[in-house]
């Protein structure tokens, strides 16, 4: 087993790197979010509370994809599919 890089809310210490790159964008906080979402056990909306007072920097594209992280994980809705299509 190997040892964690971060905590329990940034297991594999992505975000906090993310944070540590110059000149990131936030097409690739994007992509380090997915996969820290992917690696991340309990509950998301803590973590990402629990980082975004860490990591106090309105300026940086994390913090909003860390914001856009907590308005998106809603439970997604049914937008279609067979029972929506209109029958004859």
């Amino acid at each position: 087993m190997r040892a964690l890089k971060g905590d329990e809310f940034d297991p594999k210490g992505l975000i906090a790197e993310a944070y540590n790159i110059e000149g990131i964008t936030a097409s690739e906080c994007r992509t380090i979010f997915l996969d820290f979402a992917l690696n991340l056990e309990g509950d998301s909306a803590t973590a990402i509370n629990i980082l975004l007072k860490r990591f106090d920097r309105e300026d940086h594209p994390m913090t909003l994809v860390l914001r856009d992280g907590l308005t998106a994980s809603d439970r997604p809705r049914r937008r279609g599919g067979w029972r929506n299509r209109e029958r004859p």
